[in-house]
């Protein structure tokens, strides 16, 4: 018999595919004592959670090309994120050494995970092929194949318990998280070590029992995808703090400023944040820009439903079905592989000053799309003071080179940036060598700057080219080698305590929603994305990773669901999986915060995977918000929306409290100030965010 529900094959041990309980992985994290806790609570909430499938989407199916060449050697180009899982899995599939196994990256059309570890598979059954039949294979997934065979992201289960005291500070937290994995493992056992990581958010807690299960399925099995493991539980996170913070009658942006972690706190781990903890600073600056915003465009009292009366609405149109609601997510994103992927944390970059003075330097990030090729030459014409149009990133070919583990995890930045940064590093210390003998100076005087080698006052000067000459008078080597692995972290696994990544990436967003009560459609009006990325290597492509990921982020939200029907995808296309296109986007305002990282390449941090990541908990914020509903699941479909509509004003008939008194009272707004008069009204409240 097979088993398409994640809590069926955990529960139900008589269907086994997978060992004994189905389990391909548990962890946990254990800090204080919960049963205790919870008895010094002012405030419980207790709820159930879910979230779907998410389909990349990505504009370019899987796709490669397989070419037997004469010695044994096998190249194949294609589609992909990681070229040296591709060449490790290519080389063992045809019992080749991995010198023999030659894979080059091609312009890849998008891939937020979905191009990790499922290229090797097209890329075996290409190479397959070639090898036995001695001809060139291209092999090239039609949408609705790929889609129904390729990895999704995770479904989830997640049950938690929050307490709090009287003021809002969390005291006890249990969390109980459950993973789809599907039919394979694949990813699943390191995708939910992040979520258990992640699941408290980045708030402070000194009593917390998370147990995670990634189980088996017949379902198809998900993979990484741009979160990995952390949105499912996030989403659940956010809701509570919400929750709870209604429930002791204060402001759902109180609570967290109350609690989130700030520099030489601990996280649920038990892990001190010594530095770059810009979680708070995004939540005050998301606020600030709200309220300006809101004073020139304001949010005009409608927390009252007046039934046969207008509602005023942002964008200035007036109808009695929509209500506006506003709603808050602060999370945060441990950057990089982290504790459980430490023999991966590292990275090479080689590099060569040419004789006309440009650099070519090569490394094994990949460009996706992100804008890769763009930041890391920043960071070396930095380094080196030139000009960014002197600099030239070799195409990513295994045999051109180094492996710099795998372009994953909101790593690229921080460990690739750092290693072009040190091999630019060696560079200049000759250069500035060099020049401080020709110019009569000391090394500590010398600077070079806009292709200008300077002494002490900037008087002095002589040209890039000039200096690039010397050194070849001098027979100088202008070949250097880069390397970058960050600090070993050090963490228990029996009870989850220790450092889980080096350092951690925040954000707080902030939806504003128009609510239509006759249809339960939702439409985004506004969200303000505030990202702590230690610090902008370019600000313009810090904004674009925004508002692209914070696209990608309501489509989670609002339509995104892989319909499944005994194991087989029922929708593997675009007209029936429905993804947001330009015509859905609303107003998006990223904002930049910068707390530097010391050990980031002039203090940047990765951040690619956290955009998406709030969306979906501050959109539902926003709804529950508007309607005084609770949403426990995604997407939030019109469908939701509207039977939570009217089973509560159902309820509210049926034990005759639909009619309420509201007393004059002054309610503040993002610093705008709303009047309500006495009247007895139909009335769905709403909680203002202060």
């Amino acid at each position: 018999p097979a088993v398409f529900d994640l809590l069926e094959a955990r529960n139900n041990k008589k269907i086994k595919i997978f060992g004994d309980d189905n389990i391909f992985k548990f962890e946990k994290v254990v800090k204080g004592n919960t049963k205790t806790a919870f008895d010094k609570c002012a405030a419980i909430v207790e709820n159930e959670y879910k979230t779907p499938c998410q389909e990349h989407a990505y504009l370019e199916t899987q796709g490669v090309i397989a070419e037997p060449l004469p010695g044994n050697v096998m190249r194949v180009s294609g589609s992909m994120q990681c070229p040296f899982y591709v060449r490790e899995a290519v080389a063992i599939t045809l019992g080749i050494p991995l010198s023999n196994a030659h894979i080059i990256q091609t312009t890849t059309g998008g891939a937020f995970g979905g191009k990790e570890d499922m290229p090797s598979i097209p890329a075996c059954q290409a190479a397959l092929l070639a090898y036995y039949s001695k001809r060139p294979v291209k092999l090239i997934y039609q949408r609705d194949e790929d889609i129904s065979v390729t990895s999704k992201r995770h479904a989830s289960y997640v049950k938690s318990k929050y307490g709090a005291d009287k003021d809002g500070k969390l005291i006890a937290v249990e969390v109980e998280y459950v993973i789809d994995g599907g039919a394979y493992s694949t990813l699943s056992p390191v995708v939910l070590f992040r979520g258990v990581i992640h699941a408290v958010g980045p708030y402070k807690c000194e009593n917390v029992d998370v147990e995670g299960y990634a189980v088996a399925t017949n379902n198809v099995p998900a993979g990484a995808f741009r979160g990995f493991g952390s949105p499912q539980v996030l989403f659940a996170a956010e809701r509570q703090m919400d929750e709870l913070a209604k429930k002791l009658g204060i402001s759902p942006f109180e609570i967290r400023k109350i609690n989130l972690v700030r520099k030489g706190d601990a996280t649920i781990t038990g892990q001190i944040l010594p530095w770059s903890v810009g979680a708070m600073e995004t939540l005050e600056k998301a606020m600030e820009r709200g309220r300006k915003l809101n004073n020139q465009y304001p949010i005009i009292n409608n927390q009252c439903q007046n039934r046969g009366k207008s509602c005023v609405c942002p964008n200035g149109t007036k109808t009695k079905d929509l209500i506006t609601g506003v709603g808050v997510s602060t999370i945060y994103y441990g950057v990089g592989l982290g504790v459980g992927g430490e023999h991966l944390a590292r990275t090479g970059a080689v590099m060569e000053i040419n004789n006309d003075g440009s650099v070519s330097f090569a490394v094994g990030t990949t460009e996706m799309g992100q804008g890769m090729k763009t930041v890391l030459s920043q960071i070396v014409a930095e380094e080196l003071g030139i000009d960014y149009s002197m600099v030239y990133i070799l195409p990513t070919d295994t045999t051109r080179v180094p492996d710099s583990g795998p372009t994953v995890a909101s790593r690229a930045t921080t460990m690739s940036g750092r290693a072009a940064q040190n091999a630019a590093g060696i560079l200049k210390s000759r250069l500035i060598s060099v020049a401080a003998e020709l110019l009569s100076a000391e090394e500590k005087d010398i600077l070079i700057k806009d292709n200008f080698v300077f002494y002490k006052d900037e008087k002095t000067e002589i040209t890039f080219q000039q200096l690039i000459d010397e050194c070849a008078k001098k027979r100088i080597s202008l070949s250097s080698a880069g390397w970058h692995h960050p600090p070993h972290l050090i963490f228990d696994w029996e009870t989850g305590q220790g450092d889980a990544y080096n350092v951690y990436a925040y954000a707080t967003n902030i939806a504003e929603v128009e609510v239509n009560k006759k249809t339960g459609e939702v439409k985004i009006i506004r969200i303000i994305a505030a990202h702590d990325v230690g610090k902008a290597v370019n600000p313009q492509m810090v904004e674009g990773q925004i508002q692209g990921g914070t696209l990608q982020g309501i489509g989670y939200a609002l339509t995104e669901n892989i319909i499944r029907e005994n194991g087989v995808i029922k929708n593997p296309n675009f007209s029936t999986y429905i993804i947001p296109t330009t015509l859905d986007t609303p107003e998006i305002i990223p904002v930049i915060v910068e707390d530097p990282y010391p050990d980031g390449p002039f203090g940047a941090k990765g951040f690619g995977e956290q955009p998406l990541m709030g969306i979906a908990p501050a959109v539902a914020n926003a709804v529950c918000n508007a309607l005084d509903i609770s949403i426990n699941e995604l997407p939030v479909t019109p469908e939701m929306v509207w039977g939570k509509i009217n089973l509560k004003l159902e309820t509210r008939k049926a034990t005759g409290v639909c009619r309420l008194k509201l007393e004059t009272r002054a309610v503040t707004t993002h610093g705008v100030q709303l009047v309500q008069s006495t009247k007895n009204v139909d009335c769905i409240q709403q909680n203002y965010y202060q």
